[in-house]
């Protein structure tokens, strides 16, 4: 690795003061990356942990890893699935894009049975995707870091990374580049960058285009990558559950329970746990967030009490509806907690979305508070509100606002405490 240090160093004088300064950042961020930081804090003595800034967020994206293949998988899965249903049942695809294309150039058939077959035709939808959110961004933040003459930040890394696992694979890509940089430019780099945004980047981007692009963020044509079909996930499909059954001229009563839904999609617990069933790319399974979780908690960069609160919060207030179910004819409520936690993208927030220690609570009292405030809210947007199914997202931008109030307070708790026991 000497020689590469020595490259390094030969080209920092160019980039530092010489005529390609302006670019200084992108010099700056790729030598950080490879080696440690040179600079050290002078004075008096200090404190020396080798889990910095950048190796937290590098452990965030090692955390991400199953995720972002089993988004690979499972896209590709669900795209083989619908072409092989479709072949058997003697209709043809409207169109074929150039992904299929290329399959078919290459002697790979739509097999759902074949691993890497899956992993190939989900990886022509997921890598576009994650490039443009890369190239998008990653401007964003160079064109910031030029202005500002300081070093491109590392907080990019893992936006970078979960906006694209919390998009559906049919996604335009123009769409990916405006939502990144609504996300980087408007949710953090306005309020003066990593460090100093009170809402979460990639949720920011991915809320803004669900508002401003709602045909193309829900509904049931969005899920699979295959043209014409339609494909629900079990959130929209209890949403939209009827109340009752008709046979002939009578109206027999339905059942109408999470049972009865997932027997019409085919879809078993067991498969939503493990995420192969249609969904944003990669929030689908929740045991690759499980995976995720105990590499953050291990390493201390996620917060146990926040994952565990919202995990409290959501269950029980999810049970608390659910025991209502007799009482409502709103479909949501006959959906069981258990349920709850392994559909839409709950696992993949509480794990990784809400624990942004930017955005989150800071204090422990804090985090509890914070992290049961999502889980609550998460629940009452999907059950109450009927046009919107999913609402983790919306939880954790109400928990991000909320939480420099929570510490405020926490804070202050302690404050009189202290003084009273003081005064005592």
């Amino acid at each position: 690795m000497k020689p590469l240090r020595k490259f390094l160093d030969s080209l920092e004088p160019t980039f530092k003061d010489g005529k390609l300064k302006p670019l200084y950042p992108l010099y700056e961020a790729a030598d950080t990356f490879l080696y440690t930081p040179p600079s050290v804090t002078p004075g008096p003595s200090h404190v020396r942990d080798a889990m910095d800034l950048k190796r937290m967020m590098i452990m965030v994206v090692v955390a991400l890893g199953p995720c972002i293949v089993m988004a690979m998988y499972n896209t590709g899965l669900q795209a083989n699935l619908a072409l092989q249903q479709m072949a058997e049942a003697g209709s043809q695809v409207s169109t074929l894009g150039w992904r299929e294309d290329l399959l078919q150039w290459i002697n790979v058939g739509y097999n759902p049975g074949s691993f890497f077959g899956n992993i190939l035709h989900g990886a022509l939808y997921f890598i576009p995707v994650y490039l443009v959110t890369q190239i998008a961004g990653g401007l964003c933040e160079f064109v910031f870091a030029s202005v500002r003459k300081h070093e491109i930040n590392e907080g990019f890394l893992v936006t970078g990374m979960l906006f694209p696992l919390t998009l559906p694979p049919t996604i335009p890509l123009w769409q990916v580049a405006i939502g990144i940089m609504f996300g980087v430019v408007i949710g953090k780099e306005v309020f003066g960058g990593t460090g100093k945004n009170f809402l979460n980047p990639a949720l920011t981007a991915r809320a803004f285009l669900y508002f401003a692009y709602p045909a193309d963020m829900s509904g049931d044509t969005i899920w699979v990558a295959v043209d014409g079909l339609t494909a629900a996930t079990p959130l929209g499909a209890m949403a939209t559950a009827p109340i009752a059954l008709v046979e002939g001229a009578a109206a027999v009563p339905l059942a109408v329970n999470m049972q009865a839904v997932t027997e019409g999609l085919n879809i078993t617990w067991t498969q939503a746990f493990l995420g192969t069933i249609p969904g944003s790319m990669g929030e689908t399974s929740a045991l690759c967030c499980i995976i995720g979780a105990l590499v953050l908690v291990a390493t201390g960069v996620g917060s146990w009490r926040i994952m565990l609160s919202v995990l409290l919060g959501g269950f029980f207030s999810a049970l608390f509806f659910w025991m209502l179910r007799d009482h409502s004819d709103n479909p949501m409520f006959h959906m069981s907690p258990w349920w709850h936690l392994v559909s839409g993208g709950f696992a993949f927030g509480l794990v990784f979305m809400a624990t942004d220690p930017v955005s989150a609570a800071m204090t422990d009292t804090g985090k509890w508070v914070y992290g049961a405030l999502i889980g609550v809210v998460t629940t009452l947007v999907r059950v109450i509100n009927p046009g919107y199914a999913e609402g983790i997202m919306l939880a954790i931008l109400f928990g991000n606002v909320f939480a420099p109030l929570i510490d405020y307070f926490v804070v202050q708790a302690n404050i009189n405490r202290r003084l009273k026991r003081s005064v005592g």
